[in-house]
């Protein structure tokens, strides 16, 4: 299985005055063109993902409909609770190895710290972060067995100027 893990984009500044639940900021009008651009880039380097689970948030469920859009065919994006801010990032690989076929390219749609500690788990097998993506950055990796901790080899990983680059 390839998994793609990708931080939503530049969302609006915490204001609780306007968002007093921090799950509905939404993404930045800039933010939601620089997060164009790095889709364009990810499209082009998993053009066969088909699959996108994002967090419920509302700034991660615009980055992962923007994706869908880069994407040829993609269905509409799933959401998982355990992808949503502060979740740990332990059972997500366990969920990923029930709900998903081997050779499938999965793109995971959440959040940092998680996304980090769950890089760092799928390469080392310790949810320690051993990257931090930027927002719309992302990263790529292969298990090529099993989805287990500890199993996988990173592909690549890029921030969303790299990424905007790629796509051009």
């Amino acid at each position: 299985m390839r998994l793609v893990v990708v931080r939503h984009g530049p969302a609006e500044s915490r204001d609780p005055s306007k968002w007093p639940d921090d799950d509905r900021r939404p993404l930045s009008r800039e933010g939601r063109e620089s997060t164009r651009e790095a889709a364009t880039g990810i499209a082009r380097l998993e053009p066969k993902a088909r699959t996108i689970v994002t967090s419920p948030a509302t700034r991660a469920r615009s980055t992962a409909l923007i994706l869908r859009e880069a994407l040829d065919s993609a269905p509409i994006p799933a959401e998982w609770r355990a992808l949503e801010p502060g979740a740990p990032a332990a059972g997500l690989l366990e969920r990923l190895a029930h709900h998903h076929a081997p050779g499938e390219t999965v793109i995971l749609v959440g959040h940092e710290p998680q996304l980090g500690e769950l890089v760092g788990l799928a390469l080392t097998g310790d949810a320690v972060s051993v990257t931090r993506l930027a927002r719309a950055g992302a990263a790529a990796f292969t298990f090529p067995k099993a989805i287990r901790a500890g199993a996988a080899t990173l592909d690549w990983r890029l921030d969303r100027r790299d990424l905007a680059r790629l796509g051009k």
